[in-house]
């Protein structure tokens, strides 16, 4: 959570910036709480969730796919529903049967794994899952993308032996530490175990929250990392690491989470084949990098004033034709940057040139072209950075090699 309260106003707000950039807009006719992504609000996301997806293919996961309803049954044996069942949207379908618009993902999991005996050769089993949950948050509580109704979650589930957790664990805080880096981010882990004191809030027995909270310690010790507890703070189903990363206006944020699940694969029987031809019950591991996507957004976009790089910007370089006259060429650029990639515009409004490279600046574009009688005749642009300013001019060949790196750097 912030260290400011929500409704603070800061300078960057991702609320107005959503709406200055074109990025998302809420209708009444939709609804609080529910977000419609634009164009380039959806190829931000698609570029998150393809980076993430790119981390965790290294570790052989595979992409799973489950519908977005199911019988209350599934969130009953979960314990989910006694839990949640006032945060839940509920359908009651036209024969008189009671459906759940899933809040997350994890129970859906455990149906795809549970579907064939599973030896233990196969595992670990990793299914990862970029889906929309749902939750029936109150009107006063919405805030923007920090808190909202839809909610996309990144989210991945392995399935595994116990002695596997801890190396499944290291890879996964892996992909974290590489993910938030990208973005400047520098984490602090917070080790969120159950309260002995209220154990009617979380499921299973003391003996397995004890075996499942020193499997996290002996986790941070082997990672060399120092951590802070977090009583009381465990999902009611174990215990978890949550990474808080602070941004660039100071608040602190819990991001990314690896949790330890010992009771789901209990009260859903999961098991394997072991060694001796005998049933042997595993564990499951909760692993969301964004946490969300439409949050990490909220943050990234304050943490980042709207000034992304060059790789997530949704228009990554503009084409500024002085004249009319400079128009043939300045497609001709326009078309060879979409050709290797990259994703340019071309502005050919007539209006003055201050004014349209006011009106790129505002957009927050990283590179500027301006072409004019000059760089007409020697095939060459003057390429300007948002917050370096002049690079000079360059040719289009030269302009394509530094974007590029600039992309494939991820800086």
């Amino acid at each position: 959570m912030p260290t400011l309260d929500p409704s603070e106003e800061v300078s960057n707000d991702h609320k107005r910036l959503g709406r200055e950039l074109d990025l998302f807009v809420f209708s009444d006719l939709v609804g609080s709480g529910l977000p419609l992504w634009t164009p380039k609000g959806t190829l931000l996301r698609n570029l998150l969730d393809d980076f993430v997806w790119e981390l965790r293919k290294k570790y052989n996961y595979q992409q799973v796919e489950i519908p977005h309803i199911t019988k209350k049954d599934l969130y009953e044996i979960s314990g989910h529903w006694d839990k949640f069942k006032d945060d839940i949207f509920k359908i009651t379908t036209r024969e008189g049967h009671e459906l759940a618009m899933k809040p997350m993902n994890c129970p859906h999991h455990t149906q795809i794994y549970a579907r064939k005996p599973v030896s233990y050769r196969e595992l670990p089993v990793r299914y990862a899952n970029t889906t929309m949950c749902y939750r029936d948050e109150q009107t006063g509580e919405l805030n923007g993308l920090s808190r909202t109704r839809s909610i996309t979650q990144d989210d991945a589930h392995v399935f595994c032996r116990e002695p596997q957790v801890k190396e499944e664990f290291l890879k996964i805080w892996d992909i974290i530490e590489t993910f938030y880096k990208t973005f400047g981010f520098a984490l602090e882990i917070r080790l969120s175990s159950h309260d002995p004191e209220h154990p009617e809030k979380f499921l299973g027995d003391k003996e397995k929250w004890k075996r499942a909270e020193d499997i996290l310690r002996d986790v941070t010790k082997e990672k060399g990392t120092q951590t802070f507890d977090g009583v009381g703070e465990a999902a009611f189903y174990g215990p978890k690491l949550d990474f808080m990363a602070k941004d660039s206006l100071g608040r602190e944020w819990q991001v990314a989470t690896i949790q330890l699940d010992m009771n789901m694969p209990e009260r859903f029987d999961l098991t394997c084949i072991n060694e001796k031809g005998e049933k042997e019950r595993i564990v499951m591991i909760h692993a969301a990098i964004m946490g969300s996507i439409e949050r990490f957004l909220s943050i990234i976009i304050e943490h980042l004033n709207g000034a992304f790089p060059v790789w997530l910007a949704p228009v990554q370089v503009i084409v500024l034709p002085i004249g009319e006259k400079h128009h043939d060429y300045a497609r001709e650029v326009t078309e060879l940057l979409k050709k290797n990639a990259l994703r340019a515009e071309l502005n050919q409004d007539n209006e003055s040139l201050g004014k349209r490279i006011r009106n790129a600046k505002v957009q927050k574009i990283p590179y500027l072209m301006v072409i004019g009688d000059k760089e007409v005749e020697a095939k060459t642009v003057s390429l300007e950075h948002r917050s370096k300013g002049s690079l000079g001019v360059q040719t289009i060949e030269r302009c394509i090699e530094i974007l590029t790196a600039a992309v494939s750097s991820k800086k």
